[in-house]
């Protein structure tokens, strides 16, 4: 795992097979994190019961949310990219009203 506020490296994980999609980058050190720059992939993994491990702010432009690498994590970003992943809209509404104000209150 980088130490905290440096940024990982693209490693083999990175999927692109959707057209031009948000990087979803997978840790390549131990695996121990699995990231993504997307807001509403981040909010379905989270309604999904994934663990947000952090958020890293060293771009000032975008966040990238950083999860712990549990089994099926990739798994659900791709069900999430495809159109599969169900969710009910009230919790992902909720989720991702959590996650802005995480952004923004900070």
């Amino acid at each position: 795992m980088p130490p905290i506020g440096q940024r990982a490296t693209q490693g083999t994980g990175v999927r692109r097979r959707y057209g031009r999609l948000p990087d979803i980058i997978v840790m390549t050190n131990d695996d121990e994190l699995f990231a993504t720059y997307d807001l509403g992939c981040s909010a379905a993994l989270i309604d999904k019961g994934f663990v947000l491990f952090t958020l890293d702010r060293t771009n000032p432009r975008k966040a990238q949310f950083m999860f712990q690498q549990t089994d099926g994590i990739g798994e659900a970003a791709n069900e999430y990219w495809t159109g599969t992943m169900q969710v009910g809209a009230r919790s992902f509404f909720d989720t991702l009203k959590m996650l802005k104000n995480r952004l923004y209150s900070e």
